[in-house]
């Protein structure tokens, strides 16, 4: 079989796209058919491993239904013993690397990460999976190619042994891109050097496109809208004469009367992003960079599970990388309270439209995990897209069914909520934490880093805040309207996150413990954030 760079290069787009992409015009059955052959030929692997026998509790089903009746539901902790260790000879397949993730406290004590292994047909197949994101994210419709040869690839994740690392490296193998900085050198830089470096190449080179956190986009553009500071960023421009790209995209922003953007400066063809401030900052991101950023769904646990097409709406899954099961929300809830409940557990063929679901996933390709409960909670917005005749399920990411503000039962109210609510109050701030503080009534407390040179009046922000709330939740409004809960808005002081990180990073943390939780934050962190020491 030819690969992505020979189609390409032989101008056949049309198996090219079939390659990647393919699989959105699977019918519900043939989707279903593709998960059953994978699930029972990860299943014979299983049975023939020491971490098989152990997580399958010594069941050997022989069908799809023994294997949904006769396996548990497993967490991290029941992979703790051979995947903290890298016991490579107890998996189902000899890993070709591992990845990891951040960490949390387990019955077995604090480890510092999840460890993943990644086998080498996961990594394989993560090739057509990536190019496929980039060809939803820069085309028009079915069969719209017009990535190219040498494009420009601005390389803003996180480096191996992050998953991103892993994605982009695949995307590099394939041999289409060229990576700013390349890939061989990024992986030793640190994150700050090698954004520097990437758009410094940039400015030279162009850049066609991006993949990387909204978040981190909105950051890299604000600084690149200040010429001073795109001169503090690119130490050459100082030394040799502006490109010609930047003179243009200068002349561009002072006619328009703003400052200048990234889209100024380049006609990106794709914009690909990951996290939940995808959906938060998407019009910002579009505003800045000239495009919408086409949001992907995965996990280091699960490589990619589903992304949005060209209509940038929402998610179709894939069925090729895990074994899909969904457990409606109430039910995850009750089994999490009791681990000894048997909750109902859906395949794809069978969730409601307008439901929420737990995700339970099997890798298959030798992964290691086994009906294994992610903690996301999604929600099915339709069981086709009509707009572009795709027969799969539609999904958007919900929250983390651990990172929610629940109040009396009543409102649960997640990340998403919470940071649409801040970022539609409109008022310029840099970072913030929230927290249910208990008293003689609920307290939804917000700690909020305005931007440099921000006033933000507390009481204006928690009235915004409180109304964005309010349309978002009705049951929200009843009980702020009975004062059965208040909402309260703390000003940290300027720097405060600057300090928080600083002092991780000099206590020796990971890239993925640099930042404190969006929500709940234990009380050291938040003491910390009202009294940050330099």
């Amino acid at each position: 079989m030819l690969s992505a760079l020979e189609l390409l290069r032989e101008g056949r787009t049309e198996e090219l796209w079939q390659k990647c992409c393919g699989f959105i015009d699977l019918s519900m059955e043939e989707f279903m058919a593709i998960q059953r052959r994978l699930l029972m030929e990860q299943v014979e692997l299983l049975n023939k491993c020491e971490l098989g026998r152990k997580v399958m509790r010594g069941a050997k089903p022989r069908t799809v239904e023994e294997f949904r009746e006769q396996v548990p539901i497993t967490t991290y902790e029941d992979y703790v013993p051979y995947l903290s260790e890298q016991i490579e000879n107890a998996l189902p397949e000899k890993p070709m690397l591992w990845q990891h993730t951040a960490g949390r406290r387990c019955h077995s004590g604090l480890y510092a990460f999840k460890w993943i292994p990644i086998t080498g047909k996961v990594y394989r197949e993560l090739g057509d999976t990536c190019l496929a994101m980039l060809l939803f994210a820069s085309c028009k419709g079915r069969g719209d190619i017009v990535l190219e040869e040498h494009d420009k690839f601005l390389y803003a994740l996180a480096p191996p042994p992050y998953s991103s690392g892993s994605w982009a490296r695949r995307a590099a193998e394939e041999g289409i891109f060229d990576f700013l900085p390349p890939v061989d050198e990024v992986e030793k830089m640190r994150f700050e050097e090698r954004i520097g470096q990437g758009f410094k190449m940039g400015l030279e080179e162009g850049i066609d496109l991006v993949m990387s956190m909204a978040g981190v986009l909105l950051a890299v553009g604000e600084r690149l809208s200040r010429l001073g500071e795109l001169k503090k960023a690119v130490p050459m421009l100082i030394r040799r004469r502006l490109p010609l790209r930047v003179l243009k995209a200068i002349v561009k922003s002072k006619l328009a009367r703003r400052p200048m953007l990234p889209r100024d400066i380049w006609s990106l063809k794709a914009v690909v992003s990951t996290g939940i401030d995808a959906t938060v900052y998407r019009e910002k991101v579009k505003e800045m960079w000239g495009r919408y950023p086409l949001s992907v769904y995965g996990s280091t646990e699960t490589v990619i599970m589903a992304t949005q097409l060209w209509d940038y709406d929402a998610m179709t899954f894939l069925p090729h990388t895990n074994f899909l099961e969904f457990v409606p929300e109430e039910e995850c809830r009750k089994w999490l309270e009791d681990p000894t409940y048997r909750p109902d557990i859906l395949t794809l063929d069978e969730v409601k439209a307008g439901e929420r679901y737990g995700i339970v996933i099997t890798n298959f390709y030798g992964g290691a995990f086994v009906r294994y409960f992610l903690g996301d909670v999604i929600s099915i917005t339709s069981l086709r897209n009509e707009n572009l005749s795709v027969g799969i399920p539609q999904m958007v990411f919900a929250s983390r069914i651990d990172g929610v503000i629940d109040i009396e039962g009543v409102v649960h109210l997640e990340e998403g909520t919470l940071w649409q609510a801040i970022e539609d109050s409109g008022f310029d701030y840099h970072e913030w934490v929230v927290r249910q503080e208990e008293g003689e009534k609920p307290r939804i407390h917000f700690y909020i880093e305005p931007k440099d040179g921000a006033k933000i009046d507390t009481d204006r922000a928690a009235i915004a805040i409180s109304s964005n709330l309010r349309d978002n939740s009705p049951f929200y409004g009843i009980l702020e309207d009975a004062r059965d809960v208040m909402l309260e808005v703390t000003m940290l002081p300027s720097g405060a996150f600057r300090c928080y990180i600083a002092r991780q990073r000099a206590a020796g943390a990971d890239l993925a413990h640099l930042k404190p939780p969006h929500m709940n934050p234990p009380d050291d962190i938040v003491e910390f954030l009202l009294n940050p020491v330099p």
